[in-house]
């Protein structure tokens, strides 16, 4: 059978590496002084093993929150005798000066720091201990990296630890002394968003070698310094960067440039006007481009063909038959066209294997694909029209799809824009209609994203999206590896007193999904989280709101499955004003068959448990329960359900019974007659995963009417459906308790003829399952 999408199963060197990072006392570290990590003195890690531990912490710590945090992890790669460390990745804001100090030792070749906004002035300091050897840096968007906190000086001392940071750098105190002065190997230098004090030529004129520099954002007052590297630069990144006609003089100087990027965020933002004469100047000069992007630039009507002539034949990518004129000069097609936010995407014939823009699902992708990890606010327009054509048309490329949506969603996830837009995509993603080429692999890395962003966002839009999605998994199977953070999440979610209605429908239904067919252990940890109660305060508010709707119904069915063989939880419903509300229900909701038919259903599990009955033999409520026998809502559900808490307070005897009213005689009278009156080919809206609580009311004569409520509800059950209950009676030992009816002189006749007719079913199955199947599928699923 061939592998569905997404389902290439991890390396082991992959495993290794996060197990190692996840027990890292038990595998290469101790616990030293003061709590401080600390590596085991015959540990010797070569830079492949170093550099994979130490980016896999750092991506753990970003997008997986059941980690660990270590305060001393960075020391542990101090030493360079013990670990070599050569290509480092940091990102974000929870790093400090302290943990770049910690690794000053190391030979590094590549350091990429992205948006790490925590690091001062202090760390350029660091930087200089890589000077020798660095040929990547990656500074981009560390926007406080040339500041000093308050008037600190630029120098640092080894034994930091306690000198902890004392607040962000001061936007007054710029580093004015540090320059690259000795950073002879470095090659590939990004400085994105660079503060407009510091002055790029000074900063960069000893770099000599450099071959591809990135300088997004920065302000550029004189542009003939670039001249100095136009026979090394190979690529040129100048996204954001106010054009003018002397910045593209000097660019096109540049001829050995294999990737130049000119682009904008938004045509909006931008007074220049991309013209033919400039694009054909590129074309001309810069004869070794593949890559060109120029998005977000307005174009000039005459830097395309007329209309009629770019509609005829089919899509080309040969440079002589372009529909734009200035890349008919191209002696190959590129490999990369930025072409986003340009009405030139739009366009038949364009000579790149891969262009980014808005007209197609190839485009949008090539899009998010280009701008996720350092242009966020483009990646977040293109997930938006991604979603518009998952919603509206088809995506054919849903792997890729998915997997860059992912990929945004992780690398983004303190950027609610995107985790709006992603999670929205993912909704429509993750749906029926994709639902079968995903793999177990791919579907659980939407559900980690998915419940990254409600960790991360309690703002309405994001909450709704992600539970949306949610639903869109098999529940509780699907989430099960999940189980107890959706659980808290969710419960987090219904936590305030007033909570978005859209929201809290979904919430509640994903929460009574999640303890519907699950074990009994699980139901117990989500009852110690504070399940009971906050479905009981939902119930409260909606009586206070005088509304019966959905999140009533679903609260009652939550509760209904989540305290089906779980003692514990039912103590925590009668303990938590359970019944008051039970009552208060009933009362204001008299019509409401299915709200009735949940609470009953949910006091049977109570009535299950001999420690809680005496909480219900009171003369208000069994007089409640009598009257219920009457009832004729949702079938026999609820006068059932009712039937089934009385025959288990009926099953402690007389002596238990200290009411004058109503009469335990007249109770039972009542409860005679009501299941005489059900239609025993009832079709049930219920399911039993054990048959215990009933079995155990069979053989005794302490109450013949709740041995013929048990033995009644056994041959509705397996004559209705036997496929999926003679199997459970026969394994749980039923057939052998119905004997021990028959043989007791306390059984009723017509109890007798009941368990005959019952043990009869079941040896009709046995003998040919097949006939009395109808294909039905066995579920052993909980109650509710």
């Amino acid at each position: 059978m061939a592998a569905k999408a997404g389902d290439n199963p991890d390396s082991l060197m992959t495993l290794a590496t996060a197990f190692c990072l996840r027990n890292l006392r038990k595998t290469m570290c101790y616990q030293g002084y003061r709590n401080k990590l600390c590596l085991r003195s015959d540990i010797f890690l070569p830079s492949e093993i170093c550099d994979k531990l130490f980016n896999t912490y750092m991506e753990l710590v970003h997008t997986d929150s059941n980690f660990e945090r270590q305060e001393s992890f960075f020391q542990l790669f101090s030493d360079p005798r013990s670990t070599r460390l050569t290509r480092v990745q940091l990102r974000e804001d929870f790093m400090r000066d302290r943990d770049l100090e910690a690794i000053r030792k190391q030979d590094l070749i590549e350091l990429h720091l992205t948006y790490c906004n925590g690091l001062s002035a202090r760390s350029l300091k660091t930087l200089t201990c890589f000077r020798e050897t660095l040929v990547s840096l990656c500074l981009f968007g560390c926007s406080h990296i040339f500041y000093r906190k308050g008037a600190a000086p630029l120098a640092s001392t080894e034994d930091s630890e306690e000198d902890e940071e004392e607040g962000p750098a001061s936007r007054h105190a710029l580093e004015r002394d540090f320059n690259f002065q000795g950073f002879n190997r470095l090659r590939l230098l990004k400085l994105g968003g660079l503060p407009e004090e510091v002055d790029a030529e000074t900063l960069l004129k000893p770099l000599q070698a450099l071959t591809s520099l990135d300088l997004s954002g920065v302000q550029l007052p004189r542009t003939a310094f670039l001249t100095q590297w136009k026979d090394r630069l190979a690529s040129l990144v100048l996204y954001n960067v106010d054009l003018s006609e002397e910045l593209v003089n000097t660019v096109v100087e540049l001829g050995n440039l294999r990737h130049l990027d000119i682009s904008r965020e938004s045509r909006r933002a931008s007074k220049f006007k991309m013209t033919r004469k400039i694009l054909t100047a590129i074309v001309q000069r810069l004869v070794n481009l593949v890559s060109l992007d120029i998005s977000g630039h307005i174009m000039l009507d005459n830097c395309t063909v007329p209309h009629l002539e770019d509609a005829m034949g089919r899509p080309s990518i040969e440079p002589c038959k372009s529909s734009i004129y200035p890349f008919q000069e191209l002696k190959r097609p590129l490999q990369f066209l930025g072409l986003y936010d340009t009405t030139l995407c739009n366009v038949t014939h364009i000579p790149a294997y891969k262009v980014t823009g808005s007209k197609n699902e190839d485009q949008v992708l090539n899009a998010i694909e280009a701008y996720t990890e350092f242009r966020p606010e483009l990646a977040h327009r293109a997930i938006n029209q991604l979603f518009d054509i998952a919603r509206i048309q088809h995506c054919s490329q849903l792997l890729r799809a998915l997997q860059l949506v992912i990929a945004a969603l992780k690398c983004h996830k303190y950027d609610k824009s995107i985790q709006v837009t992603g999670s929205a995509a993912l909704f429509y993603l993750t749906n029926t209609e994709y639902r079968s080429d995903q793999s177990v692999r791919l579907r659980r890395e939407v559900i980690h994203v998915v419940l990254n962003g409600m960790e991360q966002y309690q703002e309405v839009t994001v909450q709704r999206n992600c539970c949306l999605t949610l639903c869109n998994f098999s529940i509780p199977e699907e989430l099960e590896f999940q189980y107890s953070r959706v659980n808290l999440l969710l419960l987090k979610i219904l936590e305030p007193a007033r909570q978005d209605e859209s929201i809290q429908r979904i919430a509640v239904h994903l929460c009574n999904a999640l303890v519907c067919q699950v074990d009994n252990h699980h139901k117990e940890a989500v009852g110690r989280m504070g399940f009971v109660k906050t479905m009981l305060n939902l119930i409260q508010k909606k009586l206070q709101d005088r509304m019966c709707d959905q999140v009533m119904e679903f609260s009652w069915s939550a509760l209904w499955n989540i305290t089906d063989e779980t003692p514990d939880n039912c103590q925590m419903f009668l303990n938590c004003r359970g019944m008051s509300l039970f009552l208060e229900c009933l009362e204001e909701f008299p019509d409401k068959q299915e709200l009735h038919r949940n609470m009953l259903g949910l006091l049977g599990n109570v009535a299950e448990v001999k420690a809680l009955r005496p909480q219900l033999l009171t003369p208000q409520f069994i007089t409640v329960f009598s009257n219920l026998l009457d009832s004729k809502a949702d079938g026999i559900e609820v006068s059932y359900n009712a039937c089934g808490v009385l025959s288990h307070i009926m099953f402690d005897g007389p002596e238990v019974w200290s009411m004058e009213e109503p009469r335990r005689d007249m109770v039972m009278d009542k409860m005679w007659d009501a299941i005489q009156s059900w239609d025993v080919s009832s079709r049930r809206n219920i399911n039993y995963r054990s048959f215990e609580p009933i079995l155990r009311l069979l053989p005794q004569g302490i109450s013949p009417v709740s041995q013929h409520w048990a033995t009644w509800a056994l041959f509705n059950l397996v004559s209705v459906y036997p496929s999926k209950y003679c199997p459970l009676l026969i394994k749980e030992g039923g057939i052998t308790l119905l004997e021990k009816v028959l043989e007791l002189d306390s059984s009723q006749e017509e109890t007798k003829d009941m368990a005959r007719k019952v043990m009869q079913q079941c040896e009709n199955f046995k003998e040919d399952p097949m006939e009395i199947n109808h294909g039905q599928e066995v579920n052993h699923g909980q109650r509710g």
